[in-house]
């Protein structure tokens, strides 16, 4: 009898943990799943997803998904496909912890891409501009797939919380056609889509690194409240990157996609 408890008991809990198991394991969305939440997020630029190409709604030249090459961490930051652009996981959720080694999920982006999405040139992407109020502070926002709106959004909901704005104002920038620091490839900022918090509370692996490509040791300073809510947006924290920037949140909502999808929880 006793025995036969023992079984049962063990039977029980082997069922328990494989479900456990089960939900903190979830699989990680194929390319193809991937591809489709990429084309959801953007339905009024992307059109179809082809074998190998990208089509967009612009009638430009469809645009390759993977190049082909076997690249470094490095490379993919340099020149990084749209497979690329997808190959890490973004977390999500009110907790952090330091990143592993080049775990950088957003930081790899594919500028074709971008600037087809956003405008290919300072001029084309001043055209959808619009100012958004930032607790009285006016920013220039892109209007293109929802930015302005969705930034508008995250200022409204946070605008209920006045403890936080000592963090959010004022804002360091948004639009700013430029490269991103040590890099020949466009910021995010460039296309309008981008946001950075007060500096004061900021941490930047540059800031602090020890070398040309070594991030300084994990710090973070800003409310978990305040990520928990760009990203209910669509927004990724660049303080979910090995090579962090704690201030910095950019409009990535296929990103956001993918992780819920892979229930990717920033809490495990």
């Amino acid at each position: 009898m006793r025995r036969g408890c023992v079984r049962a008991c063990l039977g029980a809990a082997a069922l328990l943990l494989s479900a456990c198991v089960g939900k903190t394991l979830a699989a990680e969305p194929t390319l193809r799943e991937k591809l489709e939440l990429l084309a959801g997020a953007y339905p009024e630029a992307i059109a179809e997803i082809g074998k190998d190409t990208l089509i967009l709604r612009d009638n430009g030249a469809p645009l390759p998904i993977d190049d082909g090459r076997q690249k470094s961490h490095a490379e993919k930051l340099a020149s990084g496909d749209i497979e690329d652009s997808l190959s890490q996981v973004y977390p999500i959720g009110a907790c952090v912890k330091p990143p592993g080694l080049d775990f950088d999920p957003g930081r790899i982006r594919n500028e074709a891409l971008m600037k087809r999405l956003y405008g290919g040139s300072a001029a084309s992407v001043r055209r959808d501009l619009v100012v958004v109020d930032w607790f009285g502070q006016a920013l220039n926002v892109t209007s293109r797939h929802g930015v302005a709106k969705a930034l508008q959004a995250v200022g409204a909901e946070l605008a209920a919380r006045p403890k936080l704005k000592p963090y959010l104002v004022p804002s360091a920038g948004t639009f700013n056609w430029r490269n991103i620091a040590g890099a020949r490839t466009l910021s995010v900022h460039s296309f309008g889509a981008a946001i950075d918090l007060n500096t004061g509370h900021a941490d930047y692996w540059r800031w602090a690194g020890r070398g040309k490509g070594d991030a300084a040791p994990y710090r973070n300073r800003y409310p978990l409240e305040i990520i928990e809510v760009f990203e209910k947006h669509g927004f990724i924290w660049g303080g979910r990157w090995y090579h962090f920037d704690t201030m910095h949140f950019e409009y990535r909502p296929e990103l956001i996609a993918i992780a819920k999808q892979a229930d990717a929880s920033a809490c495990r």
